[in-house]
């Protein structure tokens, strides 16, 4: 029974996996960008790691809400999803980087304990770094079935 129930989903809804992904990434990433569309800049009260230290902030604000509003549209539908997957990727390092990286630290034990999800003076990069993986894993695998992407190549390949 255990593999024909393991043929069957392999045979059937293997290509479904990624949708889970996409969809909680979507709604984590859109949150974040109608906050920031909602909100004040704050991004002049940080600083940026070469070469987005060149970019004004309003530039950045604005490049950063764009694509938490973009992406999650385009990760829903499947499409684009590597694409988007790789940008978010970018944005996520630059986000652990400047936002949740501990500012000091002098051991890998002080280091540890910024994962974590708030911030108790070491950095809380732990969602960052499972939304890093979780985007990694869009990007190694695609799409899935259900998907724009999916769409677009059965055709293109008929």
């Amino acid at each position: 029974m255990p593999s024909l129930l393991s043929r069957c989903f392999d045979r059937n809804l293997q290509g479904l996996a990624p949708i889970f992904l996409r969809l909680l990434l979507a709604y984590e990433f859109g949150e974040a960008g109608l906050e920031k569309l909602h909100g004040d800049n704050w991004f002049a009260d940080v600083s940026f790691p070469f070469p987005f230290s060149l970019l004004p902030t309003d530039f950045s604000w604005t490049l950063a809400t764009g694509l938490e509003i973009i992406a999650p549209i385009a990760l829903i539908l499947g499409f684009m999803t590597r694409f988007f997957s790789a940008a978010l990727m970018v944005l996520t390092v630059v986000a652990i980087a400047v936002v949740h990286w501990p500012a000091e630290w002098h051991t890998l034990a002080e280091l540890w304990k910024g994962y974590a999800i708030t911030d108790q003076g070491y950095g809380n990069y732990k969602l960052p770094l499972v939304y890093l993986f979780m985007l990694g894993s869009l990007l190694l695998s695609g799409s899935g079935g259900l998907a724009i992407d999916t769409w677009l190549k059965q055709r293109t390949a008929a």
